[in-house]
């Protein structure tokens, strides 16, 4: 009980000097946000994402110092001879690659984390309906939404999904 009340007191007197080092330019935004929410700015993207049209669920995991995400969930509403545990990439450029199952294939790989931004970038996104990879970034809104774009050379004519935490 004593040790309880001693973490406590040193709460305050730790955030304090948090907010003095902050004002005198000792600490930085990484900082408060892990000092605030417990998680590094970069890794706010980990978590299981659902689109905003419910037909898509992903994991984004950390890879190294990278980002990825796998699927794991979609509708499969579309085709119930087809159950989703059974769809394969069938669509895949990469006829060594045509047999592999849906579920838990990783469709965005190698973003990075870019502080001056605050967004993923460089990342590669796959798109199993066409069998096509493109260029991808990601960025979370002030309402916590992910969006994530998929493009070719130019990211303002690329395709947006959005997702939101769950």
């Amino acid at each position: 009980m004593i040790k309880e009340a001693q973490q406590i007191l040193l709460r305050p007197v730790v955030f304090s000097c948090f907010i003095l080092l902050l004002s005198l330019g000792m600490a930085n935004q990484s900082s408060a946000q892990i000092l605030t929410t417990g998680v590094a700015v970069q890794d706010r993207i980990l978590g299981k994402w659902m689109s905003e049209e419910k037909n898509v669920m992903v994991q984004v995991y950390k890879n190294g110092d990278k980002y990825a995400a796998k699927l794991i969930w979609f509708d499969d509403s579309d085709d119930k001879s087809k159950p989703m545990n059974s769809r394969i990439d069938y669509k895949n450029p990469n006829s060594a690659l045509r047999n592999r199952k849906l579920l838990g294939m990783e469709v965005v790989d190698n973003l990075a984390y870019n502080p001056q931004t605050n967004s993923w970038e460089n990342g590669m996104i796959y798109d199993a309906k066409n069998g096509r990879t493109w260029s991808s970034a990601a960025s979370i809104t002030n309402e916590g939404v992910l969006k994530v774009t998929g493009y070719w050379h130019f990211k303002f004519i690329g395709k947006t999904m959005t997702f939101k935490r769950v």
